[in-house]
C-alpha cells in the first residue's frame, strides 16, 4: 500500500467517494448543506462548491464556530454535513459537539476527514487517534467507520436520512474495496467477510483489508480465522460479537485509534459481561512519531504481520 494521499492500482481514497455521494445527495435534497473550516480542497468539496455554491458554508479556521453554525442550521431544518480534518473537528470543537449537537439531538453529520494517522508527516498534532474514544462517551451519537469507498457511500446515504447526530470517519489512506457484491451497510451490524472457527479478527476502517490479509496468512498455517468488518462502533453489533466469541473462543480487535477507550475497549466491555474470551487489542498505544501513514501503521504492528502475530499468540 502507498502513503496517504497517493493510491496504487486497486486502492482508493474514500474522500473521493464521499464527495461524489454528498453532491449527489444534495442534488436530491435541498436541505443538505456542507459546512467546513477553510478545508474545501482537503475535504474534496471543490466540485460541490462549484455546482452548489449557495449550499457551502465556509467559516474559516474556526472549528467551534463551524459546529455551532451547523447546530443552528439543523435547528432551522437543514441537514448539515460538517467537513473538517478529524483531529480539529473532534479536538477543538468537542464541547460544541457535546452541547450544541448531541445534547440537542440535532441531525448533524460530522465528517472527520483523514482520520487516524493519515496526516502522518505532520505529527501528533494532526493525528486523530483519540476521536473514537472521545465520541463513544457522548450520548445520542452514532459512530461510523466505513472500510472502503462502497461502504462510505452506503453509510453516507444512511446518515443523510437518520434523525440524530452522526460522526463518520472519512478515510484518506488508500484502501482496496472489501465489500462483497450484494452486501449492504446496516447501522449496528457487523459484516462477516470470512468464515472461521479458530479465532475471530474484528477490524474497522483501514484495518479491514489488512485483517483479511492476515486471515489468508493464517490459513497457510492451517488456521481458519473469521473476519468481521465493524463499520458501526456505536452501536455495536452485540449479537455478532458474542456469537463470534462463543464460536471461535478468541478475539483479535484491530483499529487505527487509541487502544484505551477505542473500539477494542468497547468490544472487551461487551464480552466481559456476556461471553468472556481471551482477547488481543491492536491499536495505537501512545503518541505516534512523525512519518508517513504507511510507516506509522507498520511501526505499531497495524498490518497483516502484526495481526497474524497477535492471532498466533492467542492460538498458542
Amino acid at each position: 500500500m502507498s502513503a496517504a494521499g497517493t493510491t496504487t492500482p486497486g486502492t482508493f481514497d474514500c474522500r473521493v467517494a464521499f464527495a461524489e455521494e454528498l453532491t449527489a445527495l444534495a442534488r436530491q435534497d435541498r436541505r443538505i448543506v456542507a459546512v467546513c473550516n477553510d478545508s474545501v480542497g482537503s475535504s474534496n468539496l471543490v466540485a460541490f462548491a462549484k455546482e452548489l455554491p449557495e449550499r457551502l458554508v465556509n467559516v474559516g479556521i474556526a472549528e467551534q464556530d463551524m459546529v455551532g453554525v451547523a447546530a443552528g442550521l439543523a435547528n432551522a431544518g437543514y441537514v448539515p454535513f460538517v467537513c473538517c480534518a478529524a483531529p480539529f473537528l473532534t479536538g477543538r470543537a468537542l464541547e460544541q459537539i457535546k452541547n450544541d449537537i448531541a445534547y440537542s439531538d440535532y441531525h448533524v453529520v460530522l465528517c472527520g476527514m483523514s482520520p487516524g494517522m493519515a496526516y502522518g508527516e505532520l505529527g501528533p498534532t494532526h493525528h486523530s487517534i483519540e476521536d473514537v474514544a472521545w465520541l463513544r462517551a457522548i450520548s445520542n451519537m452514532t459512530l461510523l467507520i466505513p472500510a472502503d469507498p462502497t461502504q462510505t457511500r452506503q453509510a453516507l446515504r444512511w446518515a443523510a436520512h437518520t434523525d440524530h447526530p452522526v460522526y463518520m470517519r472519512i478515510g484518506r489512506f488508500p484502501v482496496p474495496n472489501v465489500t462483497p457484491e450484494g452486501k449492504t451497510f446496516e447501522v449496528g451490524r457487523a459484516m462477516e467477510l470470512r468464515e472461521g472457527r479458530d479465532l475471530c479478527i474484528v477490524a474497522t476502517g483501514t484495518m479491514v483489508s489488512r485483517a483479511l490479509e492476515a486471515a489468508e496468512q493464517l490459513e497457510s498455517r492451517g488456521y481458519q480465522a473469521r473476519v468481521l468488518n465493524l463499520p458501526t462502533v456505536k452501536p455495536l453489533d452485540a449479537e455478532a460479537l458474542v456469537r463470534a466469541a462463543a464460536e471461535t473462543g478468541r478475539i483479535v480487535a484491530v483499529e487505527e485509534s487509541v487502544v484505551e477507550g477505542g473500539t477494542g475497549s468497547a468490544i472487551a466491555a461487551l464480552l466481559a459481561a456476556r461471553c468472556p474470551v481471551p482477547m488481543r487489542i491492536l491499536g495505537v498505544p501512545e503518541f505516534a512519531p512523525t512519518g508517513d501513514a504507511a510507516f506509522l501503521l507498520d511501526h505499531f504492528g497495524l498490518n497483516a504481520a502484526g495481526i497474524e502475530a497477535a492471532a498466533l499468540e492467542l492460538l498458542s
